[in-house]
């Protein structure tokens, strides 16, 4: 049996038992206590919900978030997705997630006990298909400088400069022109105060903030 033929079964599956999907949550404390860790997941800003099903998560995710895109194939579990979550923030589409593409970024892609049901051949399209959603830029090669392609909402793109510095080589830069740095890792980027190198008879230059 090919891919294809796999999926489509699956796809069946799904549409013929919407009405039963709901029924481990509500019989499995597991997955209840499971439903908590939105708590201390990073949800924020416009999410990208990918085979939402019966919206569980939906609903959790709308709380958190500024808006949700929440996209499932089969029209049965969008309907009592739909039924459960009346937020105006959450826009449902129906969708093949193996077909169709992000027309847009978004600030956060989530998808719950979707994984498991993408068969290994299709793994490196979907991971394409979340990087696509997520990405705010791609790094360029055979720039004059070093460049990242930026797209807005409209399909325009640009190139802009863009170094990934370092913060140990940053500082040894900076050290070797005579700047005294002082930098501090923060939440997966940093921030600097850098003083110039001072010269007889002068004191008290300003120093630089990053």
């Amino acid at each position: 049996m090919d891919d294809d033929a796999l999926l489509a079964e699956q796809m069946a599956y799904y549409r013929a038992g919407a009405a039963e999907y709901d029924r481990p949550y509500a019989e499995r404390e597991d997955l209840q206590e499971l439903l908590a860790v939105m708590d201390d997941l990073p949800i924020a800003g416009d999410v990208l919900e990918l085979a939402c099903g019966t919206g569980q998560w939906t609903a959790l995710l709308a709380v958190r978030a500024q808006s949700v895109t929440a996209v499932d194939a089969a029209a049965e579990v969008l309907a009592l997705a739909r039924a459960r979550t009346a937020s105006p923030a959450v826009q449902f589409l129906e969708a093949d997630l193996f077909e169709w593409q992000p027309p847009r970024r978004y600030d956060t892609v989530f998808f719950a006990f979707w994984l498991s049901h993408v068969p290994p051949t299709r793994l490196p399209d979907f991971w394409n298909t979340v990087a696509a959603a997520a990405a705010e830029e791609e790094v360029l090669a055979n720039e004059p400088a070093p460049a990242a392609l930026r797209r807005l909402d409209d399909g325009s793109q640009y190139r802009i400069v863009k170094v990934f510095h370092d913060a140990r080589t940053l500082t040894d830069d900076l050290t070797a022109l005579g700047w005294s740095v002082r930098i501090k890792p923060l939440a997966g980027n940093f921030i600097g105060i850098a003083e110039p190198p001072t010269t007889a008879g002068q004191e008290g230059a300003p120093s630089a903030a990053f």
